[in-house]
């Protein structure tokens, strides 16, 4: 599998320009693979007739596992392709990028076994049980997954308003 560098690949003619548009694409890849995440789980009510709940409600689980660990590692990959690309731009340019490089210190992702460990994430997992306590105890493990779902679409909208700010910043002394 070939790996892309960064975000200053090929022929571009403005190189704050091109990252913008590079991590702007991935950020709305990796939305994009959790709305599939929700539309898949939504649709999974039309199988509940034929499977019965405990072959359906894992099944949902592992829905949310798959979309959310797709766009963990989408975030990763942004931040790593960010950080290479950053370090072939010169101080006035790195000084604009600077507001979308911090959303990745300030909210940083840890990795997919610490975020699947139920031990590591306590607050999550007690949040699912009392979840899983109130509807049925084969809930909690949705619950678990969802949370995580919700936050990484939580810092890709964080990140999102940073691109958006950046960008907004950039227009503005050509908006007189």
């Amino acid at each position: 599998m070939i790996q892309e560098k960064g975000y200053l690949i090929g022929p571009f003619e403005n190189a704050v320009f091109a990252i913008l548009k590079g991590i702007d694409r991935d950020v709305e890849r990796g939305e994009d693979m959790l709305m599939l995440g929700f539309g898949v789980v939504m649709l999974s009510s039309s199988f509940a007739p034929v499977a019965p709940p405990t072959v359906l409600l894992p099944l949902v689980a592992l829905v949310f596992a798959i979309s959310a660990g797709f766009a963990r590692r989408n975030y990763h990959a942004m931040e790593r392709k960010l950080l290479q690309s950053l370090e072939l731009l010169d101080g006035h340019d790195k000084a604009i990028l600077h507001p979308i490089a911090a959303v990745f210190s300030e909210f940083p992702m840890r990795p997919l076994a610490v975020s699947f460990n139920p031990l590591k994430n306590l607050k999550r997992t007690g949040k699912s049980a009392l979840g899983g306590l109130l509807i049925n105890p084969l809930w909690m493990p949705i619950f678990y997954m969802m949370g995580m779902q919700i936050n990484e679409e939580k810092n890709l909208g964080i990140l999102n308003k940073a691109i958006i700010g950046v960008e907004q910043k950039i227009a503005s002394p050509f908006s007189c």
